[in-house]
């Protein structure tokens, strides 16, 4: 059985990381790799970087920083944000990123999981689906939970997972920020849906929501922000939970 995995994520805006006012409790605020240096000193499996004014003219910043952090860090690095083509694919794994999510572009253009996948490997295409309840389904939202698709969620991951993808990181809209626990829901239906492995998004405000998303659905992976950032519980305060609990993560 594989061992869950536990993703910190940072959202990065023109180089800098944001996510509310309470990251000035971290050391060096504001720097994306050395907070990938903490999170990698407290043996997260993984982290994602979101970049979130990924306009073409802002693509050099993140590059850099991915580059930057695959340096200092040894845990695999995700990033999206703003990804329209197998040449911006290209550009950010050859700065250091094992992985690439993408949502908007996919959606709209969901030939390029195909043309990802078998030009890097399956392995390197992650995509995102934010997904929100509606009347009787989940829907996908694209533009950052802007912009309604009319797609259903459970059939866009079997697509999606048809054309090549690798991973699928799904954000429960309803769940995002609330800290009232992971979608579990929502993390079900698609962890059930698919054979590639699920990283559960949205909603995380404390231990026990992490061992519920667990326990509850097929979820691969947990990922959380602001209860990581704002020093809520370290990730080896999570992973210490879940293996007294029975949950096979790596310590």
């Amino acid at each position: 059985m594989l061992k869950k995995r536990i993703i910190p994520c940072l959202d990065v805006k023109d180089g800098r990381v944001v996510k509310g006012t309470n990251f000035v409790n971290l050391r060096d605020a504001g720097d994306p790799v050395a907070i990938a240096e903490i999170y990698d000193q407290q043996k997260a499996d993984e982290i994602v970087f979101l970049d979130i004014t990924a306009s073409y003219e802002k693509r050099g910043i993140i590059l850099d920083i991915v580059r930057k952090t695959s340096e200092k860090v040894f845990m695999p690095l995700t990033v999206g944000g703003g990804i329209k083509s197998v040449e911006d694919i290209r550009a950010l794994l050859n700065a250091g990123a094992d992985k690439t999510s993408m949502n908007t572009s996919v959606v709209q253009n969901p030939k390029l999981i195909q043309q990802g996948a078998q030009r890097f490997g399956n392995q390197c295409i992650v995509v995102a689906v934010d997904a929100k309840w509606q009347d009787d389904h989940f829907e996908v939202y694209i533009h950052g939970g802007r912009t309604p698709t009319g797609k259903d969620a459970i059939e866009w991951v079997k697509e999606a997972e048809s054309l090549g993808a690798g991973e699928i990181l799904l954000t429960s809209m309803d769940g995002d920020g609330t800290k009232d626990g992971y979608d579990l829901p929502l993390t079900d239906a698609v962890s059930k849906a698919v054979n590639i492995p699920v990283i559960a998004s949205g909603g995380a405000g404390k231990l026990q929501d992490f061992y519920d998303v667990f326990a509850e659905t097929k979820a691969d992976a947990a990922l959380a922000a602001s209860v990581f950032h704002y020093k809520e519980f370290s990730v080896g305060d999570v992973k210490q939970f879940l293996s007294e609990k029975g949950i096979m993560v790596r310590l």
